[in-house]
């Protein structure tokens, strides 16, 4: 426990001495987010937070971690710095999804073969048991590409993708405080720490922004720790045995995965690629609602926590219930958020001899001032 307490308080001192000093470099070399039609901030912020969550998290996994205990350790650092370096070249010239999809891969094949990771069982979701081994292993790569994606597109707000993030680590890592795999407990509590201390920066108004970096880096770790908890929770026998860890582990992941998974539907649906910019992600529907980004971030990672305890709660009901009830409750408040939306007023900006009579519409001046009506 002590280990777990000392990563904890290494990550999160490294990292908040850190950032300070990025976004001061980033000023200094102009290395900045710059706004453009579809972001949502107005002004260039830097996005190398993402560096200083890797230097906290790294620094604290390599001095606390027992890599004799746990040889697979070195094989889930080294997919963090295949993440790492590919997410820093996003961040300052921008690279192709394509690219990113293959350095996505790279570091799944490293934790999967090299790491020995691999769901082996569903626990009778849908009436499956024992997976194939080629079903097992073409599963086991698709979970860690939209692990890691989901927190990559979550991170739309200030302080959503560093709280779901921060939730979701604190509670695999506290998962394995308790069954005693002290070597995922320090990787789980290093990566709670280093996103902490980003959070202080990140809460609205955002000083920096994690960038893909981080949010890939933070998505690769909670991949790794689902499929272990997952592996871990099933095993019969010990206290802490959950009867459904599949869908438990999907549910402290709930909010990032479903909302990417409803997403890439919507954009192969209308015939585009699943990896192409859109608004239609959760929080810009609370954005539309007019939420602030501190709202947005705190409901939807209360509305996390809540699942979180429901999954425990009831794993004995099974898989396949835990798994409607999830998607329910998720694609409920999508379709009240959708309703809810479509019955706000529309605004449009249009100069005084072009204003067309509309059926219910309002006029309502923004200026007299001719020089901003030419603007």
């Amino acid at each position: 426990m002590f280990d777990v307490i000392l990563a904890l308080t290494i990550a999160f001192t490294i990292t908040f001495l850190a950032i300070p000093v990025i976004i001061r470099v980033a000023a200094m070399k102009k290395i900045y987010d710059i706004p453009d039609e579809r972001k949502i901030h107005q002004a260039a912020i830097p996005a190398l937070g993402g560096l200083g969550i890797f230097a906290g998290f790294l620094f604290a996994v390599l001095l606390i971690a027992n890599f004799q205990q746990a040889k697979h350790l070195q094989f889930y650092l080294a997919a963090s710095v295949v993440i790492f370096y590919m997410g820093l070249k996003d961040d300052i010239i921008i690279i192709s999804p394509v690219k990113k999809f293959i350095g996505q891969v790279l570091a799944a094949f490293i934790v999967i073969y090299y790491g020995d990771l691999q769901i082996e069982s569903m626990q009778g979701f849908l009436g499956v048991y024992a997976l194939p081994e080629t079903f097992s292993l073409i599963f086991t790569y698709l979970t860690a590409i939209v692990v890691m994606n989901s927190f990559n597109l979550i991170d739309g707000v200030d302080g959503l993708a560093g709280s779901l993030g921060l939730l979701s680590t604190t509670v695999f890592g506290t998962y394995f405080v308790f069954t005693g795999h002290m070597p995922e407990a320090v990787l789980a509590f290093s990566m709670a720490g280093s996103v902490l201390a980003f959070l202080i920066f990140n809460f609205q108004p955002a000083r920096i922004f994690m960038g893909d970096t981080g949010s890939l880096l933070i998505g690769l770790v909670n991949a790794v720790l689902v499929v272990k908890f997952i592996n871990v929770a099933m095993v019969p026998g010990h206290s802490y045995s959950i009867h459904a860890s599949p869908a438990v582990g999907f549910g402290i992941l709930m909010i990032p995965l479903l909302d990417t998974l409803r997403v890439f539907g919507i954009r192969m649906f209308n015939r585009r690629s699943p990896f192409s910019p859109d608004r239609n992600h959760i929080h810009h529907l609370l954005l539309d609602l007019g939420c602030s980004h501190r709202t947005i971030a705190i409901s939807l990672m209360s509305l996390n926590a809540g699942m979180v305890t429901i999954g425990f709660i009831f794993h004995t009901m099974g898989s396949t219930f835990l798994m409607t009830l999830y998607f329910g409750i998720f694609f409920s408040l999508i379709g009240v958020l959708y309703l809810v939306r479509k019955r706000q007023p529309q605004f449009f900006v249009t100069s005084n001899n072009e204003i067309r009579k509309q059926s219910g519409g309002k006029l309502v001046p923004l200026s007299d001032s001719p020089v901003i009506e030419k603007k």
